[in-house]
């Protein structure tokens, strides 16, 4: 015969909003309105219910809630399974928004080189529950995503998705890369170099697009780009095939950039003295480098934000007004710092 289970055993049921309504001293409708962040509830009886809820260490349960307010409170997010630091740090980023914002978190990560991938990642989250999902995939390998029946918006261009389902328009990114060069073009160098990222990616693609913009802007051809792998050993690479009248270069990330600054150690060329050097995303190190690096500073958290208030304008019930805020989107921003400089030329 099997002994009765204890408080503290795990065959022990889980507390149900039965128990907190009765530890609370108030009904179940009240529990219920204050899991689901209802309004109608008075402060003082909203801490009450939290407060025993902490007390016996209440969990909602999702699926029942799901089934009865049609919301799992849940945002699923499609994202590259990549240690790199840009697709790392923005999904870091969306589960801190979304977890700000009272919503839990599910993602489905993506190999690189599957175009069927990121279908079949949405289809996933759909079979777990969530009430929409963003698209945090850089690689454009021609995806197309059918209708879910949940709202979807991406970060990017990797899906073939309507302009009011895209949270960072395109043309963005291009701008940032634009000012960076535009940087060392005011500077005096004739021409900037560019390392770019693998061209799969749309965001090396917008990187190598605003680059050649502000070239043209000024009626300068800019010199052949270097296709890059967004890692340190490829810009180290690129670095070495530089050509002698290389001063100035704008590498599509800062990994890059420590890549060719090895390399031009190496050829016996100082940075800034000999060659300028730009990055992109300043990562934690980037101005702890010798020299510090300029480069264009990334907004993940605010663009993670963004992108799960123009989702959640598109959920049912949502308040009127669109995906307008496109004007709100946080910039990216230009940060100067030690390693570029006017070519020796100008200042002799």
């Amino acid at each position: 015969m099997s002994s009765p289970a204890t408080p503290d055993d795990p065959r022990r049921r889980p507390p149900g909003m039965t128990d907190v309504a009765r530890l609370a001293g108030v009904s179940q409708k009240t529990v219920s309105r204050v899991v689901n962040n209802e309004r109608y509830v008075s402060e003082e009886l909203r801490e009450k219910v939290l407060k025993a809820a902490a007390e016996l260490g209440f969990r909602p349960n999702t699926a029942a809630r799901a089934l009865i307010t049609g919301r799992f409170k849940r945002i699923g997010v499609v994202s590259l399974g990549s240690a790199l630091y840009g697709p790392a740090s923005m999904l870091v980023a969306l589960e801190r928004a979304t977890r700000a914002a009272g919503l839990s978190f599910m993602v489905a990560n993506t190999p690189e080189g599957q175009p069927e991938a990121i279908q079949d990642a949405v289809d996933w989250l759909l079979a777990q529950g969530v009430d929409g999902i963003i698209l945090s995939e850089p690689i454009d390998e021609g995806q197309h995503v059918r209708p879910a029946g949940v709202p979807i918006v991406s970060l990017g261009q990797a899906a073939d998705l309507p302009a009011e389902q895209v949270a960072l328009a395109r043309g963005r990114t291009a701008a940032s890369c634009r000012e960076a060069v535009e940087h060392l073009l005011d500077l005096g160098h004739a021409k900037v170099w560019h390392v770019a990222g693998p061209l799969d990616w749309w965001e090396a693609r917008e990187r190598l697009e605003g680059w050649a913009e502000a070239h043209r802007a000024r009626g300068i051809e800019p010199p052949p780009h270097h296709e890059g792998d967004w890692t340190p050993a490829g810009g180290h690479a690129a670095g070495l095939a530089l050509p002698p009248e290389a001063t100035a270069v704008f590498c599509a990330n800062d990994d890059t950039a420590i890549g060719v600054a090895r390399a031009l150690h190496e050829a016996g060329r100082r940075v800034p003295e000999d060659v300028s050097l730009v990055g992109f995303d300043d990562i934690p190190a980037a101005a702890y480098l010798n020299p510090p690096l300029t480069t264009v500073q990334q907004d993940f958290e605010g663009d993670a934000t963004h992108a799960l208030d123009v989702l959640m304008r598109l959920l049912p019930g949502a308040a009127p007004g669109g995906p307008e805020t496109e004007a709100a989107a946080p910039r990216r921003r230009l940060v100067v710092r030690a390693s570029t400089a006017p070519p020796l030329t100008a200042m002799e």
